[in-house]
């Protein structure tokens, strides 16, 4: 049984939700998001709050359960507050650069990496720190990811893109025989 799934998700004033059919509209304003529960759980708003239960006792329809409810729930989080990274580069002559919608990286490669990031994100670069804001949690997590991607940073001097709050092992380098 979902214990996440149990709980009603809230509904913040500014934020209207509707229910048609399997699909939950979130709008705020112009933003407009959509959820489609593909038919496996009964959605219902009720007193300010959005209610979810499962349709059968089914394994996938239990399972489902929760999942469209935390989904719901970082829509509303996303709309309200927004979500961020982080990232901080590492290394001698790495920097990164906005320009329009691309993040135009220069990471030790012989040729700068031009990354043309989603519409809705903002980028935004100080120093040796890119922060990502936006308010989809997994498109905000996608293009960080991507970004590391493009030079994870080494163990050995710890050169490369990392999230702020990541702490990189560092290696011994090589010892000199006696």
């Amino acid at each position: 049984m979902s214990r996440i799934g149990k709980n009603p998700v809230t509904i913040p004033s500014g934020i209207e939700v509707l229910v048609n059919g399997k699909v939950i509209v979130f709008k705020k304003g112009s933003i407009q998001k959509e959820l489609d529960t593909k038919g496996n759980i009964e959605v219902k708003v009720e007193n300010g709050q959005i209610v979810f239960s499962a349709k059968s006792d089914d394994r996938q329809d239990r399972a489902y359960w929760g999942t469209y409810r935390a989904l719901s729930a970082n829509i509303i989080v996303g709309l309200t507050k927004g979500y961020q990274k982080q990232l901080e580069i590492n290394g001698v002559g790495y920097k990164a650069i906005v320009k329009g919608n691309i993040l135009e990286l220069q990471l030790g490669f012989s040729h700068p990496i031009n990354y043309e990031f989603p519409k809705g994100l903002q980028i935004s670069v100080e120093k040796n720190i890119i922060t990502i804001k936006g308010d989809d949690k997994q498109v905000v997590g996608q293009v960080a990811a991507e970004v590391r991607s493009f030079r994870p940073p080494e163990p050995y001097k710890g050169k490369g893109v990392k999230y702020v709050e990541e702490h990189i092992r560092r290696k011994a380098g090589k010892t000199a025989k006696k």
